[in-house]
């Protein structure tokens, strides 16, 4: 079993929330959750299938949803002593938070329940479906522009942009080459099996 980057979800959640202060923005917990949703689909999709976070997402009529966060954020920020999560999982937060941070929670609502993991969860299950990491992986790591797999059922008014691939989503370290030039670099990640791009 692969090891889960952060300890608890916890440290992921108030991790956002203190970003969103850094930026003096309450961050209201409907738009936590579909941040937190998509850092673990992105992490995941980074790491080959690697959880950022002890989560579980479910298809909630409001959107993607984590049950044990909703629970204890139902009466305010709980206290709770976290740890901050590994670097790596850092740096896909700050790229999340910079790729969708500005958008209210109404977008990212409509955004992700317009997206297959979703739809194919509540279509299958109803309320409460769970959202598998499997598919999460399987949507938000194809290529852009690429078709998604089709969804089990539409969904009444869930039409959403496609998910930006994770190069769109990655924020690029910047470093400097051996002249002082600043020079923008990625983790390099060797292609999936079966990609037949030329040499």
């Amino acid at each position: 079993m692969r090891r889960i980057a952060a300890d608890t979800c916890f440290d992921v959640a108030l991790w956002l929330v203190d970003r969103a202060l850094d930026d003096n923005e309450y961050l209201q917990p409907q738009k936590m959750h579909r941040l937190m949703y998509l850092a673990q689909a992105y992490y995941a999709v980074a790491t080959r299938g690697r959880k950022m976070m002890p989560a579980t997402f479910v298809a909630d009529p409001s959107g993607p949803m984590e049950p044990t966060l909703y629970r204890a954020f139902e009466n305010g920020r709980p206290y709770v002593e976290t740890r901050k999560p590994p670097d790596d999982a850092c740096q896909l937060l700050d790229s999340i938070w910079r790729k969708f941070g500005a958008h209210s929670a109404e977008h990212l609502s409509k955004l992700t329940k317009g997206h297959p993991p979703y739809r194919d969860a509540f279509a299958s299950g109803g309320a409460g479906e769970e959202i598998t990491l499997q598919a999460m992986m399987d949507y938000y790591g194809r290529k852009p522009g690429s078709e998604p797999a089709a969804a089990k059922g539409p969904l009444p008014g869930a039409t959403a942009p496609e998910a930006p691939g994770l190069t769109d989503v990655l924020r690029p370290r910047v470093m400097r080459s051996q002249t002082g030039k600043p020079v923008s670099v990625q983790k390099w990640m060797p292609r999936p099996m079966g990609d037949k791009r030329e040499e």
